[in-house]
């Protein structure tokens, strides 16, 4: 994934769900994105710590703000695909994990990178009583093109959660689940599970900087 495509989507994230435990359980998902997203990405723009690649301050953020709201369970799933059903519950619960350790490193890294970019949101297309909608909006960066992100989010006991986002027509669930295919396919899901531990352990070692690159 681009570094473009990680700052969007860490964008994305922290902008649509930092504060959703304030919000009133009847808040669209996209009231509850428009009224929250300018207070989050200033807090990633106005924090020196952040934007000097503080990797507490920015894990921390990422913890309580983002993480949160995110289904990792049913985002592992899709990317796991039809290999998900084959894995046991340990297996699964290991994978999902370790998943979850990726995606914190990369948006991790991508958010001590926020400059100057705003979101834009558009009008959603759903029904009063949808539990699945997709929220429609743009990065207008600070140079070039805006760049148009949809996300996806469903409605369970506890509100709303993310579950994929799309960034420059590519949706996350699909960005992983090619390689998830190939690596399951060759060394099975404990594979997959080694591979993405040794990937984290690397990548716990770098700057967050580093991290986004």
């Amino acid at each position: 994934m681009t570094l473009l495509k990680k700052l969007i989507a860490a964008a994305s994230l922290a902008l649509a769900f930092g504060a959703q435990a304030a919000a009133p359980a009847a808040e669209a998902p996209d009231a509850l994105v428009k009224r929250i997203s300018q207070e989050v990405i200033d807090t990633a723009k106005g924090d020196k710590d952040i934007q000097a690649g503080n990797q507490k301050r920015v894990m921390d953020l990422v913890e309580s703000k983002i993480l949160p709201y995110v289904d990792f369970q049913r985002m592992t799933s899709l990317a796991a695909g039809r290999f998900w059903r084959d894995a046991t519950p340990e297996q699964q619960k290991q994978l999902a994990a370790e998943f979850r350790t990726l995606l914190v490193f990369t948006y991790s890294g991508a958010l001590s990178q926020i400059k100057n970019e705003t979101v834009e949101f558009k009008p959603l297309r759903a029904d009063a009583g949808d539990t699945e909608v997709e929220v429609r909006s743009q990065v207008n960066m600070a140079r070039g093109e805006p760049v148009v992100l949809n996300y996806r989010v469903a409605k369970g006991a506890t509100g709303w959660k993310i579950y994929d986002i799309n960034v420059l027509g590519a949706w996350l669930v699909e960005t992983y689940k090619g390689s998830f295919a190939s690596e399951i396919s060759k060394n099975g899901i404990d594979g997959l599970i080694k591979t993405l531990s040794e990937k984290n352990k690397k990548l716990a070692g770098k700057p967050l900087k580093a991290v986004a690159k």
